[in-house]
């Protein structure tokens, strides 16, 4: 497995990735699919985007971004995170965050929040495993599948 800074040719696999998850996934509350466009701008930027490949494959990746915007939450930022249903349980994820942290550190980060939907109980034990501390759930501020979802919000300081 190879952890790589993404490049514009890998914006199919991660719409594929992304987009799979906002039309069946409960770790997101978003309804609105990725465009190719979209992402490839995200990857041209200078966000940090980190693709995980196997045998030339993007099998998942990871950015971050602000978590909120004001000069306040400058060294905080939240992150995402998807892999592949294929290659879950492989590895990706966690070389996958532990690259996203060395970046963010090199970058002045203080914090990285993840906001994981809190049915999405691997995406927790995932966090927590890799030693994110729950700091608190929100109730029923996502709405998807006809539903009210919680948010748990989870935090590292690096």
């Amino acid at each position: 497995m190879k952890i790589r800074p993404a490049s514009s040719a890998d914006a199919s696999a991660i719409a594929d990735i992304w987009n799979r998850e906002i039309r069946e996934g409960i770790s997101t509350f978003n309804t609105v699919e990725k465009g190719l466009g979209g992402l490839k701008a995200m990857i041209a930027s200078e966000a940090v985007v980190l693709v995980a490949e196997v045998g030339g494959q993007a099998v998942g990746f990871a950015t971050f971004g602000p978590f909120r915007s004001g000069p306040g939450y400058a060294r905080t930022m939240e992150l995402t995170i998807y892999v592949c249903e294929a290659a879950r349980g492989q590895g990706a994820g966690r070389a996958l965050m532990n690259a996203l942290e060395a970046q963010a550190k090199m970058r002045g980060v203080h914090i990285l929040v993840a906001g994981v939907g809190g049915e999405n109980s691997a995406g927790i034990a995932f966090h927590q495993h890799l030693g994110f501390e729950n700091v608190g759930r929100m109730p029923q501020v996502g709405r998807k599948f006809d539903r009210w979802m919680d948010l748990v919000l989870l935090q590292k300081m690096l």
